[in-house]
This record gives C-alpha cells, structure tokens and sequence, in this order.
C-alpha cells in the first residue's frame, strides 16, 4: 500500500495499528512492555521483485551499462541496497569466473546475477497473540521483505557474526525462518515480535532478537505437508560435476533443481578437503525447520543463524539447505552443504522423509529409514 509523501510510514502504521485486534487484545490481556530505540524497518520502493545485493563489503557489487565485466561501470550497489528487478537475462560470464552467465536488468543498469538475491517486500498483519502448541508458546515465522533489522535484547552479543559486523547490519533476510516466543510494542504502537533461535535446538549461542512484527509471516501446517507421503521409493542423486540435483520416485525423475556443492579449492586457491561435498550414498538423519549453522577455523570459518529447510545427511552436519547469501546455483561454492534455492530447499524438505509437523519442527530419524541420497561425481 502506498502512503502520502507527507505522511510518514511510523504515522501510517501508528494510526492503522490503533484499531487493530491484536495491539488491543494485548494491551488488555497483559500490561504492554514499550520497547526504545528498536529497529525500524526500512522503506522500500513499489516492485513486484528486487535484486537485493548479497556482497557484505561495501561498494564492491558493479551496477554496469550492458551484462558483461568490462562493460563501464555506472556506480557500486551499497551492501543489501535493493534494486527493483525488471528481468533476469544471458550475458558474459565475468573474467575469473566459470558457468553463470545470468544478469538482472534493474532501471539503473545490469547486475551479476549470482550476487543478489530474488527478493519481495510483503508485509503482514501481526498476530493477535502467540500460540502455544505442546505446551510451549511460539511459531515459526518466513521474512518476507528484503531486510528486516534487529536490536539484541541481552547484550553483549554471543554469536560470532555479530561481533564482526555492525550493529546496524543485524539483520535477517527475505526467506530466513525464525522462532518468535513472545510480542510487544513501542511507544509509536508498533509491534515486535521476539526472535529466540535457541528453542529446541541448543545450537544457538543465546543471542536473543526483537525485530518489527509486519516482516513476518507465521509458517502454517499445511504449507510443510508431505509431498507424495503415498510413495515410499524416493531417493535423490545430486550430481556434484554438473552441480544439478534430481529427486526421484522409483525410476522417474519427479524434480529438478541446480545447486551448489562444496568447492575443492580455497579462497586462496589451495585445496579444500574439508568443504568437498563427501561423495557415496548417504540418508537423511535429521531434518529442521531452521538451524543455526557455524564451522571452520580462524579466517576461514562461517557462522550463519536461521538456515531455513534444511535436511542432513552425513553426520558431520553436511546437509541440503536454502540458501540467501548468494544466488550462483549451478557453481560448487559451499563449505560441503548442497546450497538450493528457499523455494527449492523447501519442497525437499516436504517431499523427503523423515516427514516432521510445524511443532516441533524438528526430527531425527535413527532407524536408518530417511530418504537416501546418492551424491556422485561421474565423468560425463
């Protein structure tokens, strides 16, 4: 919805929140926490789609006047600066680089497409109140705008990343999944919603978020139902020369997706054993809704919170899951895991055993009965 240009979105929301079922019911259930200096979110412009810039380092993403590297360069995209996307289109594969060839045309130029993220800006009523299921209060909730702003509520930071970027980069992403426990509102009656990556997992570090509540939307049921539940011959073969992924029931293939695997070489161009994606047939031990992952040495290491869909299969943590950072599907650059697309990651995740429910969103499969994997590396 658009605003007046004179009328400021904090006075929009603050007016549409007063008559609204949720900020009432919980002003009066309980009395309210009003929040300071919280994150606001960000304005966006009207589009469909964004391409919004994934490259942490400033001024380092090229917004250029054709699809090629040695086209002239108009200006640099800013880190997570949003573009509208007008449409994606082949060009030249930059110098150094090996497969993608894909650009996104924006008003302002062309940009490499494996460098942004496929992005919407959708915002969403709040709840009226958490829900509770199995006797603990919460839901697992998608980002549906490009970037949504976080204030750490128990300071000082714990994880990793956030020690090594700023406070104003504590953001989540278009497609991250969160655990939100409890709501509240500010002063302007906006409403927050908690972000505790810690429930039922203890792979967190303790790091506990509020962030604006209209980002959100609640996961249901339904949208995490089995595919095919009826068929019990699947098994996926994930190419790691073509860098492709095929899932299949019995003998025919019923999807396809690129992906990328773990890269053989550093960042220095020495061999990486260790993000190699392990070759062999493997089968999925675990499947969650969302984890936070972390791993490596000193320089080399990563540490990633809110990995959406993400299925395991070898027990060193290596596993298909979505992947925001980076849009080169078709290119090996992981640290082992099989990087995919959210909307593709998801439909594994549904389609895979063992199937799991919303609550807790989350098993194990210690009987061997998961769905197989074969991860190869033929000659062709």
């Amino acid at each position: 919805m658009k605003t007046n240009e004179s009328f400021s979105r904090r006075e929009f929301l603050k007016k549409s929140l007063i008559g609204m079922g949720g900020v009432i019911f919980l002003a009066k259930k309980k009395p309210v926490r009003l929040l300071e200096n919280f994150a606001y979110l960000d304005d966006f412009s009207d589009s469909d789609y964004f391409a919004r810039n994934t490259v942490y380092l400033p001024n380092t993403l090229p917004i250029r006047m054709k699809p090629t590297s040695d086209a002239t360069i108009i200006r640099n995209m800013e880190v997570d600066e949003c573009l509208v996307w007008n449409r994606e289109v082949v060009g030249a594969t930059p110098t150094g680089r090996t497969g993608n060839n894909r650009w996104v045309e924006t008003p302002e130029g062309f940009v490499y497409l494996p460098s942004v993220q496929k992005v919407r800006n959708i915002s969403n009523q709040p709840v009226s109140q958490i829900p509770a299921s199995n006797g603990s209060q919460g839901m697992w909730a998608e980002v549906t705008v490009p970037y949504v702003k976080m204030t750490l509520e128990n300071p000082p930071a714990r994880a990793p990343w956030l020690n090594e970027a700023a406070s104003d980069l504590w953001r989540l992403y278009y497609s991250q999944v969160v655990w939100i426990d409890q709501m509240s509102v500010d002063a302007d009656g906006i409403v927050y919603y908690r972000v505790n990556e810690d429930y039922g997992h203890g792979y967190g570090y303790g790091d506990i978020f509020w962030a604006e509540a209209t980002a959100f939307r609640p996961i249901t049921e339904e949208e995490i139902a089995p595919i095919h539940p009826e068929i019990t011959d699947k098994n996926i073969v994930v190419n790691v020369n073509q860098q492709t992924l095929s899932c299949y029931e019995g003998a025919s293939e019923v999807y396809f997706c690129r992906v990328s695997t773990g890269q053989k070489l550093d960042e220095y161009g020495l061999p990486a054993d260790d993000w190699v994606t392990p070759v062999g047939d493997h089968w999925i031990w675990r499947k969650t809704i969302s984890l936070h992952m972390s791993g490596g040495g000193t320089g080399a290491g990563w540490d990633t919170m809110a990995v959406p869909w993400t299925s395991l299969f070898v027990g060193t943590g290596v596993s298909i899951h979505a992947t925001f950072w980076h849009s080169d599907f078709g290119t090996a650059r992981s640290h082992g895991c099989v990087n995919a697309s959210p909307e593709d990651a998801k439909w594994i995740f549904r389609w895979t055993t063992p199937y799991i429910s919303l609550y807790p969103g989350d098993q194990t499969a210690s009987d061997y009965s998961g769905t197989m994997i074969h991860v190869k590396e033929p000659l062709y």
